[in-house]
This record gives structure tokens, sequence and C-alpha cells, in this order.
């Protein structure tokens, strides 16, 4: 909010502000708040095309952010999915409707009727400069290795050590809690 984006557009943060409240109240809280992957033109959610749910949409500063879950189980989540997990960024784009008015800047505002058909759907290029996502994987272990982030072998690890014996136990543990401090 409160910035010219990439759109031409710019966005007061309490105009944002008010409509994110209703969003909430409407969509988030009664676990409604889809997004889809790409960016149609209309404000209609195709269930067809949803990627992500959309759990917390929150203000801070002029920002607003929030979290999603990405629903692997369908087919543009499944697409969302193999991307983050290859290593692509993504980002998110609002859709809405509402009625522009030039300021003394030039800039188009979104004005007070602003209404958000969805808080987020997946893009590759955000027109907002702050829309890029930051995936959280949860449940998973994650390590530092060479530079790069990446899923650690915990399986595996569980695995050598279940298939020791006993007499071995000790010996195998220290192998594995070396190999996973190595991978730090």
């Amino acid at each position: 909010g409160d910035i010219q984006n990439r759109n031409g557009r710019m966005y007061p943060a309490e105009v944002l502000d008010k409509e994110v409240q209703r969003y909430n109240e409407q969509y988030v809280s009664k676990n409604r708040a889809y997004g889809e992957l790409g960016h149609p033109n209309g404000p209609t959610i195709n269930l067809e095309r949803v990627s992500h749910l959309i759990t917390q949409l929150e203000r801070d500063g002029s920002n607003f952010k929030g979290r999603a879950k990405i629903l692997t189980e369908t087919p543009m989540g499944a697409i969302v999915k193999g991307i983050m997990d290859d290593g692509g960024q993504l980002a998110v784009s609002s859709r809405g409707m509402g009625s522009l008015k030039q300021n003394r800047q030039g800039i188009n505002e979104v004005q007070k009727d602003f209404y958000l058909a969805t808080a987020g759907d997946i893009v590759a290029d955000p027109s907002a400069p702050d829309a890029f996502v930051n995936g959280i994987m949860e449940g998973k272990e994650w390590v530092w290795e060479n530079g790069l982030i990446k899923e650690a072998s915990i399986a595996e690890y569980e695995k050598e050590i279940k298939k020791t014996s006993s007499r071995e136990l000790e010996e195998a543990k220290l192998r594995v809690f070396s190999d996973f401090l190595s991978k730090l």
C-alpha cells in the first residue's frame, strides 16, 4: 500500500486495510479464501484452477502479509509444489475490482469502492515490489549445504538406525549424527 506498483496503480493502505478486514471475516475465517495459479482477468474464483488456501492475512505497516497452504491434491497446487520443490521463485498478486482516480502526481489511485476478489493469486511476475513468496515447508527438516538449503535425509538416517543391531547401535548413531553435522 501507499506506493505506485508496476501496474501504474497506487493502493492506499487505509483502503486495503478496510477491504482486508472484510476479506478476513468473510473468507479467511471460513476457510474459503482461495487463490489460483495464474492471474485471470475476472473476479470469479475458478475452482478448477485453485492452487492454495489463504490461511492468514494481516497488515504490517503499509504492507499486507499472509500465509497460504498449497493444496497439493489439486492439479494447480501440484504445479506450485513442483516449482517450489525445484527452487523456483513465485510471487503473489491480489485480484480485485474498483474505481481509479488520477491523483496530483498522475498516479491512478484505487478508490474506497475497492473489492478484493482474492488476496493472492500465485504469479511469476508481481506488480507489487515485495510480493515474492518465502516458502515455509512445515513438517520437514532442512540443512544448509554448500550455500543452499536442502531437505535433510532424516528418513534415511532413521532407516539406518532401525536396521542396525543393538550391538552396533551407538556406532551407527555417531555415524549418522556426524554425517548430519557435516551438512550444516
